[in-house]
Parts: C-alpha cells; structure tokens; sequence
C-alpha cells in the first residue's frame, strides 16, 4: 500500500461502473470541474449512510461552484443502486470491487487493517489533488471541508 496522494499530486484515471451499470471515467467528470472523491468502507452501515446524506444535503452547494461529487466503495453496482435510491443520493457512487482505485490513491486501511477507510479527495478540474481528508468517526467533516475547497476552486 503506499501513501496516500498528497496535494499536487495528479489523480490516476479510471473507469468505473456506476450506480446505474454506466461507466464513469475520471476524464468525463473533469470535463465538467472539480471533482469531490470520497471513499467510505460499505453501503447502508450507520457512518456511512451519515457521510453520503451528508453529501446529499451539500450537493446543491457543490453543484453551484461546478464541483462533481462521487462516493466510492468496493460495493456492488447493485448495491450502490439501492443505496442511492434508499436514502435519495443525487451523485455518482463507483463500485471499485477488488480496491484498485482505492489502492491507486493509496486510501489507509482502518481499524488494525480490517476495514477499508474513508478519505475524501478534491481535484481541481485538472485532476491534481488540491485538498484531502482522512478520518473514519468525523462523518460531516469531510463534507465541511471538501465545500471550503471547491469554494475557493470556483473563486479561482
């Protein structure tokens, strides 16, 4: 596992089924701005599902400073479907089973190595990482944070 990317680096491309079976790539949603990563361990367990309605209650504000919001978890399309349609989330979840995308932007294990971890990342509409997040119990604060940064990226 390496470390996690740090503010400057370039964020690795993907392609990735979403919620809704369609491939997402990173190059599309850049194509449209900031993009807000944040991956959280599992679909429908108590701090995640905080985490995603957080992002669902923000998204009106991130969509106004023309940021792209995608949550990612190496949950099933399936089960990312249910998800979003249970609890009414408007952007994009991935499912990255097998954790290559997780790896690739070298988000920590949690809790001795058991659970994947949750980490938030803003690119700015180049793809280079301009801000990051990591903690497993502060649920809202990576939302906070990541509104501060896609703020000041629609400030210039």
């Amino acid at each position: 596992m390496s470390d996690p990317l740090a503010n400057g680096a370039r964020a690795p491309e993907f392609s990735l089924a979403n919620q809704d079976g369609q491939t997402v790539t990173l190059q599309s949603l850049l194509g449209k701005g900031p993009v807000v990563v944040y991956f959280y361990p599992k679909d429908e367990t108590a701090g995640c599902t905080a985490e995603a309605c957080a992002f669902r209650d923000s998204y009106d504000v991130f969509q106004q400073a023309g940021a792209s919001v995608v949550g990612v978890s190496d949950d099933s399309v399936e089960s990312h479907r249910g998800f979003a349609s249970h609890h009414g989330l408007p952007f994009l979840l991935l499912s990255d089973t097998g954790g290559t995308l997780r790896n690739a932007f070298g988000v920590p294990r949690a809790l001795f190595g058991m659970v994947p971890g949750r980490m938030t990342f803003v690119l700015d509409k180049d793809g280079v990482v301009r801000h990051s997040f990591n903690s497993s119990i502060s649920f809202k604060k990576h939302v906070t944070e990541a509104v501060e940064v896609v703020k000041k990226l629609a400030q210039g």
